[in-house]
């Protein structure tokens, strides 16, 4: 039994590609990261960063938190934030989704909507005027190590656990990179021939929860010693693995997750044998206002 919704972060199922992949000596499962009450990866690491902030003491009831966000970690932080009854101001570009800005409410945040031609680096940069300027605290899930360690305390183990030891190939999107960070420092302890591959956007392509970040903006957590390979995809693959995502696996979910299903069943297509692990970020209800699934 659960005492709380936070005891149901994590431990989130694993499913097998029946359809998508057509390698008869690879499996391929699905990491279903929209089973979390956030519905959303971003889940672990929210959770992660203010529970350890108010053990350090770093945290309390009078601080005041900011942090930008493309929407899943936003939702996170406002969900527990509201549980701690914690203020928190959450930053994100104008053209992010509107049922993103309206969960984040919901849970009780401030929500401020930065210029969209500026994108999430805007957000970033007004979130730490507000740090320098007004006395906020940024949780700062790019630079804050309790992102990545919350992955390599949970989800790491889980995907070694679930496959019984069996995973040979690990695929994320990378977006703050705490997701495959923290599970690739895991499972490398458990089996340095296990590869860890990370998806990025092409040139021009804006797929929301991937990027390739400008080196001024690249995250502090990020270390490329701990990802064996980079991928990069299209938007247009990405919007369409979403969709084929829906329709041939019964898998809801955002382009990000349609990105990383890119790389891995390209991956998929170049072994002989394997069992490949791939993440899916988040649940496709929060993209319906947008045109991903028209």
């Amino acid at each position: 039994m659960s005492h709380s919704i936070l005891d149901l972060i994590g431990n989130t199922p694993l499913v097998v590609s029946r359809t998508l992949n057509t390698n008869p000596g690879v499996t391929l499962m699905f990491k279903m990261e929209g089973h979390n009450p956030g519905g959303s990866v971003k889940d672990r690491a929210a959770y992660n960063m203010i529970k350890s902030g108010m053990e350090r003491g770093e945290i309390s009831a009078r601080s005041k938190l900011i942090e930008a966000t493309s929407g899943n970690t936003g939702i996170a932080l406002a969900m527990i934030a509201g549980m701690y009854k914690l203020n928190i101001e959450l930053v994100m570009p104008e053209n992010s989704t509107r049922e993103r800005v309206q969960t984040m409410r919901a849970y009780g945040a401030k929500v401020t909507l930065t210029d969209a031609e500026l994108g999430i680096e805007g957000a970033r940069d007004y979130a730490e005027k507000k740090v320098k300027d007004s006395g906020y605290l940024m949780l700062n899930q790019f630079a804050n190590d309790d992102n990545w360690k919350a992955h390599y305390q949970t989800t790491g183990p889980e995907i070694w656990q679930d496959t019984e030891g069996k995973v040979t190939h690990f695929v994320s999107s990378m977006g703050t990179t705490g997701t495959i960070m923290g599970t690739s420092a895991y499972l490398k302890e458990k089996s340095k021939n296990i590869t860890i591959v990370g998806v990025q956007p092409k040139d021009e392509s804006k797929i929301p929860g991937i990027r390739k970040w400008p080196k001024e903006y690249l995250p502090k957590i990020f270390d490329p010693s701990k990802v064996d390979s980079i991928m990069e995809v299209s938007e247009d693959e990405a919007r369409i693995m979403a969709k084929r995502l829906a329709r041939e696996e019964g898998i809801f979910a955002g382009m990000s997750s349609g990105g990383a299903t890119v790389a891995a069943l390209k991956l998929a297509s170049g072994l002989k044998s394997g069992l490949i692990v791939s993440i899916i970020c988040d649940r496709g209800d929060r993209y319906l206002s947008s045109d991903l699934f028209e």
